[in-house]
């Protein structure tokens, strides 16, 4: 049925309640200037009373805590409302803050989102005229629909394939184990996100987030319906249309409210931004064990830096199959000595777990009624290997067990961090119902809610294991909110170039949605073994990626190593020092992405929103505001076209000597042979760097750079560098090293003032500014 009249009014100073057609109650809040909350329930009753999602604000690195149970939906997060003013104006009622308001009109029931420009206001966002709200009398399906203006462009949507943009296309939210997708057309993939970002023809930049776990469709005016003018839709099988509007003038404050929203980032520890070894066929072997350690004694060999290895499922194998927190004695006689031998190289383990046991598990009676119900029975559902039944993380009994074994079987032999795969949770039974924490809810509502909670119990594990210490935790689904605890990837991915070229965006993605640790499997998860160009192409271009995985279970039996290809092993470990070099640079924009909810990685647009062409598509990307990564993802290239957007002080190539300034607002062809990544420099940036070791922890960081790159001219710009013991939560209470730095150039001098604070006395002592070769002023420097 459409929601059509509205009945009732009454405002009060927390929210104001719409009731329509005396059977459905819409509750109008907002929480902030321009941030607002749309929540429509039927006959008073909510399918799912809690949200996960959202979380209290988490500005300034403070720990976003939400309780497994989540929260109220009448009181979401613990956030309070804001004040609004209503009147009855421009032919219906108007809910005003004193930056934006919503325009409420009858018949059909329809919202409309205005922001001020000078004395106007100015709509940004609105409901479909011809209808705007459906609920299904018997189905329970819940339907909102957007007017689609002219001029209207979309992307967000967290991980889907093809094209940045997402206008012109619909997408569905049902989490898959997409084995091997096509980068280009698979859908749905692993995660639930159901964030869209919209730039306005007038420049107005709107978020919309559906709170609502079910499965569910977003069409961005794919489809045309005669009786309605263009329009977007969000469709949803069950639950409440639950949704919340950010409306700003910048994409990346769009993504900033957002992911304020829903908890902020975690801050994982400094090694975690190092290289991460992995395969499947080291623990799949017989000595499993032995491959496992020689992985470091082969990295040390090939001068390869490495800080993490995640170990694949094969350690828990008896037979052929898979048990999830059963050590193979066979292959890991001692898994201690295991994780001995890694910690005395200074490298990291993570170890896979899946949330399912297969029927014939030898611990399955024991959490029989842990896992999620059919008719009093475990549900049943295909699982890798066999049939299998899924952990029920609504029922605290699951959490205390998981808990548990998370710290028996892994942290207590060395494995410091959980990776949290095959985590879809692929349940597909009407019937299936959980626990809820004592409140019984149907499993096809709250899918992707067990994907958070397995998540949560993890780093909950490690957290209490180790107090004080930074938590690394990675998952392959999620759903808003999976980012507070953990990083994520994109998946199973096939090797191919099509994979690299479309990843990269699927990364960018991603990021604008807010998940801001991510990266892909590189050299391609299934598929054959990556040919030479392809696979030095795709170590290039994953070494400046948030994450850095080199992983595979190709169909052929090879493995993608650093050394696989020997003669362009010079090539691979380049590319690979080089993210060591800038590890001081990643570790800053890791903090700027847990205290300020900035991406790592952005699109050219997040830095120049006023140069259209930025808006365009691009798998050159920003890293931080100082860098840009022009890496090479198509077959046979040894020269990339890279747009410098309009705007700045122009740029420079990080990595040549000659100092040549390239000019913005212009095409730029750059030498890319198959040993160069093109990485290019703000002028008048500066980037933090450090030695290359051959771990982050092995060796203690004794020197620190900040390598200057002054415009040409007279200019002034600043910046900041975070620095911190990169592995305890000290931070918090002061325990870091900030510098802020203000670069002038004029005349024939460059004047650089550093300002230091923080309480934490760094191995490096004082950071040493550098000029490039090519820079003939002098420098004189300043410390404060």
């Amino acid at each position: 049925m459409d929601l059509m009249r509205v009945t009732s009014l009454t405002p009060d100073e927390r929210h104001v309640d719409v009731m329509v057609d005396d059977r459905h109650r819409l509750r109008i809040a907002a929480y902030g200037p321009r941030l607002f909350r749309a929540w429509i329930v039927t006959d008073g009753a909510s399918l799912v009373e809690n949200t996960w999602s959202i979380a209290p604000e988490a500005r300034g690195g403070e720990r976003a805590e939400v309780p497994f149970e989540g929260t109220p939906r009448t009181a979401p997060g613990g956030r309070e409302p804001v004040g609004v003013t209503v009147e009855e104006a421009e032919g219906g009622w108007v809910v005003a803050t004193d930056e934006a308001r919503v325009v409420v009109r009858s018949e059909p029931l329809r919202l409309e989102w205005q922001v001020r420009d000078d004395d106007a206001w100015v709509t940004v966002l609105a409901d479909r005229p011809t209808g705007a709200y459906r609920v299904g009398a018997k189905s329970g399906k819940v339907s909102h629909f957007h007017a689609h203006l002219d001029g209207d462009r979309c992307w967000g949507l967290g991980e889907k394939a093809g094209s940045l943009e997402r206008t012109g296309r619909s997408y569905e939210f049902r989490a898959l184990d997409a084995l091997g997708y096509d980068a280009v057309k698979t859908d749905p993939l692993y995660k639930h996100w159901p964030f869209l970002m919209t730039r306005t023809d007038a420049g107005a930049v709107v978020g919309v987030f559906w709170d609502n776990m079910a499965h569910s469709h977003v069409n961005v005016a794919r489809e045309r319906d005669n009786y309605h003018q263009p329009f977007r839709s969000f469709v949803a099988e069950s639950g409440d249309i639950d949704y919340w509007v950010m409306i700003e003038d910048h994409p990346q404050k769009v993504t900033q409210a957002f992911v304020d929203l829903i908890g902020g980032t975690a801050y994982p520890p400094t090694w975690s931004l190092g290289y991460s070894g992995s395969t499947m066929h080291y623990t799949d072997a017989p000595n499993a064990a032995e491959q496992v350690v020689g992985f470091i004694e082969e990295c040390e060999a090939h001068g390869i830096p490495v800080d993490l290895f995640q170990l694949s499922s094969g350690y828990t194998m008896i037979g052929d199959k898979r048990y999830v927190f059963n050590w193979n004695r066979d292959k890991f006689p001692d898994p201690a000595a295991v994780g001995r031998a890694y910690a005395d190289a200074g490298v990291h383990l993570a170890a896979n777990i899946k949330p399912a046991l297969l029927h014939d598990h030898p611990r399955y009676d024991e959490v029989r009624e842990a896992f999620v119900q059919v008719e009093g029975a475990p549900e049943r559902s295909l699982f890798w290997d066999d049939w299998g039944s899924h952990l029920d993380f609504t029922n605290p009994a699951t959490i205390e067990w998981w808990g548990s074994n998370v710290r028996e079987q892994l942290l207590e032999q060395g494995i410091e961090s959980t990776w949290n795969d095959n985590n879809e949770f692929e349940v597909w039974s009407e019937r299936a119902v959980c626990h809820g924490f004592g409140r019984e809810m149907p499993m096809l509502a709250i899918r992707p809610l067990h994907t958070l909670l397995m998540v949560q119990t993890s780093a909950t594990a490690q957290r209490e294991f180790a107090p004080g210490k930074r938590q690394y935790l990675i998952t392959r689904s999620g759903m808003p909110g999976v980012q507070r605890y953990a990083e994520t990837w994109s998946g199973d991915n096939y090797s191919s170039w099509k994979t690299l070229y479309f990843n990269t965006l699927m990364g960018l993605g991603m990021s604008m949605s807010g998940m801001f640790h991510v990266g892909h499997d590189v050299g391609g998860f299934a598929g054959l073994k990556p040919e030479p160009e392809l696979f030095v192409r795709w170590v290039q271009n994953g070494a400046l990626h948030p994450r850095f995985t080199i992983h595979s279970w190709h169909d052929d039996g090879t493995v993608n190593e650093p050394w696989m290809y020997p003669e362009h092993l010079p090539t691979i470990r380049d590319a690979m020092r080089l993210r060591y070099r800038l590890m001081p640079y990643l570790a800053h924009l890791s903090w700027r992405a847990h205290v300020a909810h900035e991406p790592m990685m952005k699109p050219l647009s997040y830095g120049f929103p006023d140069d259209e062409r930025a808006w365009d598509e691009h798998t050159d990307y920003l890293l931080g505001d100082e860098l840009l990564v022009a890496s090479v993802v198509s077959e046979g290239k040894r020269q990339k076209d890279v747009y410098l957007p309009e705007g700045g002080l122009g740029w420079y190539e990080f990595d040549r000597g000659d100092g040549t300034w390239l000019a913005p607002g212009r095409t730029h062809t750059l030498d890319a042979p198959l040993d160069r990544l093109p990485v290019l420099v703000r002028a008048g940036g500066a980037v933090p760097v450090g030695e290359v070791y051959g771990s982050q922890t092995a060796t203690e960081d004794a020197v620190r750079q900040l390598l200057l790159f002054p415009a040409p001219g007279d200019a002034t710009t600043s910046g900041s560098v975070h620095a911190d013991d990169g592995v305890s939560d000290d931070y918090r209470d002061g325990g870091y090293c900030r510098i802020d730095w203000v670069m002038v150039s004029r005349g024939d001098v460059v004047e650089l003032t550093l300002e230091r604070s923080g309480s934490w006395t760094p191995p490096w002592g004082e950071i040493v500014p550098v000029l490039p070769e090519w820079e003939t002023r002098r420098l004189e420097v300043r410390r404060i």
